[in-house]
């Protein structure tokens, strides 16, 4: 986007924002004037009356709409569904709550993220001005293949639809670092590889390092630290590493690599350090931020990330999902923890259901959707937390999004929200139950211990084991040594300690099931460096895409609990009840 084009992006956010209640009506009304004949609406809909709308359509899951969807993935005509044409679907990730869903797409849903990708830079440029001038960016991405479903029609995740853009592949020469071989290489450490090799050769031309999720960055980091010296001897021979054999790899590099002993030896001497600390500015002085998703379960990766990037902000830029585009950050440079997404109410008609959040921070879902009133966008009160509901042109009519948010506040009209969780992600053993939230408060509070003795938590999940009453947590903990520091120099009687302060911050349900010792004592389970690298590459092998991945706070595979379980170096345990 142009320095003139960002003016314009902000100009008309100032107007989404200022008119957001007119600009919604505006939407669901034409919404239901081109679908309310669908096989899908028909009987709740004659007209395009909002509050006969709000009364006589009902919240629904996706497993509401999967017939409809599989007949169409089956041959049968879109009608049945919206009016407008389908010309594919979005797949979702599968680990963000649940299996991969279908959602279809259309030329005004292509339009609709084309519009908010533009938007979203808008205020990015404002701080760090346009980086599309004489600059590259140094973008892990990572591709899956499309799937051809029996109608004919293709399905692939959204960053794939990107990639296989005809705009995205006219541009990436000029703005990336990474040839299209690389993204769409089916073994993703090869293209982890060429990707971070391509990157360090061109490191003097890099203004902005990142990927879609904070998470994809840290693997990228940690990938570097196992293959520097590889990547160095690389550059200086100008030869690319005889196990990459993929042909469009090598091509590629014929056309980018040539012998530079000097640069080599300069990357060599940056990497052969005894501390990463603020590594990537040092191997990419130009760079002015890095840009990746770093809110909901993301935000356990943040504190690793940020002792690799120290002096560099980390932006979260933009707020949307497979089911819906919804909001960016107007602040790129706010804390993490004030990340907050402004909502743009031309994407789609958005509604919120009500959650109570008890005074311990949890979240009580509501158990009965029927009986709680749906608010509209401009209608949500600050501080209150809601569950999204979301109307769009794909056919998707009062749907729950499953992702819980908090108002934080106001821009002009337009609502502000955080991430607060995904809606279903818990623990709970018999009546309790452990929220994202909930777990994520108590890892942090337990985690402070370690920082002290030069130990960092870099990865965690959980799951209830009930192989025996009563059945209990289990955390997974992968810990790293400060400055050359072995996890076996951590004293057992600290994790013991770990163990209890997480009980200490779990909700008042929580302790008084332990009490009573219907739930029995939390386990931290320590598992070997690389164990959540393997868990990664289960996913990716079973066809989730490596820059879609996000690790689940709760273990539901047997097959990834095994991978786990076979990594553990130590077993620890709360001594007592928390109260």
């Amino acid at each position: 986007m142009a320095t003139n084009g960002y003016e314009s992006g902000l100009k008309m956010i100032e107007e989404l924002t200022t008119n957001a209640e007119q600009i919604q009506d505006e939407v669901l009304r034409e919404i239901l004037s081109r679908n309310a004949g669908t096989e899908c609406l028909r009987g709740f809909l004659s007209q395009t009356d909002k509050q006969l709308f709000k009364k006589n359509v009902p919240i629904v899951t996706y497993e509401d709409l999967r017939p409809y969807i599989d007949k169409i993935v089956n041959g049968e005509t879109s009608d049945i569904l919206l009016a407008e044409p389908i010309t594919g679907f979005f797949l979702s990730s599968g680990t963000s709550g649940g299996q991969p869903k279908l959602m279809p797409v259309t030329a005004q849903v292509a339009k609709k993220w084309e519009l908010f990708r533009c938007l979203s830079e808008s205020p990015v440029i404002k701080h760090f001005h346009d980086i599309n001038q004489a600059s590259k960016r140094m973008e892990l991405m990572f591709a899956r293949p499309e799937i051809e479903t029996p109608s004919g029609l293709k399905a692939a995740s959204v960053s794939t639809s990107k990639y296989n853009g005809s705009k995205f592949r006219t541009l990436l020469p000029k703005l990336y670092t990474s040839p299209i071989e690389t993204i769409f290489c089916p073994n993703p450490n090869h293209g982890l590889y060429c990707q971070l090799l391509f990157g360090l050769i061109q490191r003097d031309e890099v203004v902005k390092v990142g990927s879609l999720f904070a998470s994809t960055v840290l693997r990228g980091i940690k990938f570097l630290e196992n293959h520097w010296q590889e990547l160095c001897y690389d550059i200086k021979t100008g030869r690319l590493s005889d196990w990459i054999t993929d042909s469009g790899f090598r091509n590629s590099a014929s056309l980018i690599m040539k012998p530079n002993p000097e640069q080599a030896d300069l990357i060599e001497n940056i990497c052969n350090c005894k501390s990463w600390e603020r590594i990537i500015r040092k191997l990419w002085p130009e760079a002015r931020y890095i840009c990746c998703i770093c809110t909901g379960i993301i935000r356990q990766y943040t504190t690793e990330l940020e002792f690799y990037c120290r002096g560099l902000p980390l932006v979260s830029a933009v707020y949307a999902c497979s089911e819906a585009i919804c909001g960016i950050n107007l602040e790129p440079l706010c804390k993490r923890s004030d990340v907050s997404y402004t909502f743009l109410p031309n994407m789609a008609y958005f509604e919120f259901l009500p959650v109570k959040k008890e005074p311990d921070g949890s979240i009580e879902m509501k158990s009965n959707d029927e009986d709680t009133e749906l608010v509209d966008l401009v209608n949500v009160k600050a501080g209150q937390c809601y569950e999204l509901v979301v109307t769009t042109c794909a056919g998707l009519y009062r749907y729950k999004v499953g992702d819980v948010l908090m108002v934080s506040g106001f821009y002009n009209n337009a609502p502000q929200f955080q991430f607060v969780e995904r809606k279903n992600v818990i623990l709970s053993v018999d009546q309790e139950k452990t929220s994202e939230t909930d777990l994520f408060k108590a890892v942090t509070e337990a985690k402070a211990l370690l920082d002290p003795l030069g130990f960092i938590l870099t990865e965690y999940t959980s799951y209830v084991d009930t192989s025996s009453a009563p059945g209990h947590y289990v955390l997974f903990w992968e810990i790293k040594g400060k400055e050359g520091k072995h996890c076996k120099e951590l004293d057992p009687k600290i994790m013991v300690e770990c163990c209890s302060r997480m009980e200490e911050s779990l909700h008042y349900t929580y302790k008084i099931y332990r009490k009573r010792n219907i739930v029995g004592a939390l386990e931290i389970r320590v598992v070997k460096q690389g164990s959540f690298e393997a868990l990664i590459d289960y996913c990716v092998s079973k066809g989730t895409s490596l820059s879609q991945y996000k690790k689940p706070s709760c273990i539901k595979s047997e097959e990834a609990l095994k991978i786990l379980d076979s990594r553990v170096i130590g077993k620890y345990f709360s001594p007592k009840s928390p109260l």
